[in-house]
């Protein structure tokens, strides 16, 4: 895990990063909120943990211009700032958690994990992954390896669907459900065309193929 911190305090970071660095996570400083918004543009940690009063740029003014990019790095806020009212704004102004300096070290650590986690939740959530071949659900880019898989709108819902069903054998009768909505079978060879073309697309110069006929059950990704 990469995070930064991004605090004023110079000897307050240092012993942030001894700690983290301990716990096996690296850590790099930026002293200031305009120091830290150019460092996340440019290296997207996986947490950031933000002082809120920091000269040149505050910690929420920061925070408000990476939501406003569309930066979702989690954000844990720590702060002297330890009223409700401060604990308040400081989340509606983006933060993931609040934090209250005095802080023990352990509970920094942990905090900071578990916005680890959360992130990569989120990621499993928006990727998947069979073997050597991605699929980004948000930007609908599929490769494998290197290559980038050009799909039209049905077959990148099909493969989706073998994709969620990997090393399973998925029938027509599914495919038909899942991927056509249609209840009962048209007798088309819709399905057929359309695995071909996806078979065509997915092994054509690899090794090895991953889109299989199970014959008597239907079809089966697998790595």
């Amino acid at each position: 895990m990469n995070v930064l911190i991004v605090e004023d305090d110079a000897d307050a970071a240092a012993h942030m990063q001894r700690g983290l660095k301990e716990a096996g996570i690296t850590a790099r400083l930026a002293g200031d909120g305009a120091q830290g918004l150019e460092a996340v543009r440019a290296e997207r940690p996986d947490v950031i943990i933000l002082d809120r009063m920091m000269p040149v740029m505050d910690g929420v003014t920061m925070l408000q211009h990476m939501r406003d990019e569309g930066l979702d790095v989690p954000v844990l806020f720590l702060s002297a700032l330890g009223e409700l009212e401060d604990r308040v704004s400081g989340l509606r102004a983006g933060a993931d958690d609040y934090l209250v300096k005095p802080y023990a070290l352990t509970e920094l650590i942990a905090r900071v994990e578990a916005l680890g986690r959360r992130k990569d939740k989120a990621e499993i959530e928006t990727i998947l992954r069979v073997g050597d071949l991605e699929m980004n659900l948000i930007s609908r880019v599929v490769k494998r390896q290197t290559t980038i898989i050009d799909l039209q709108p049905r077959e990148f819902q099909l493969l989706e669907f073998l994709m969620r069903h990997a090393g399973q054998s998925v029938t027509r009768t599914m495919l038909l459900e899942k991927v056509w909505s249609y209840h009962f079978d048209p007798q088309t060879n819709v399905i057929d065309v359309h695995i071909s073309r996806l078979r065509a697309k997915l092994d054509k110069g690899f090794d090895r193929p991953m889109l299989h006929t199970v014959r008597g059950e239907g079809y089966q990704l697998k790595a």
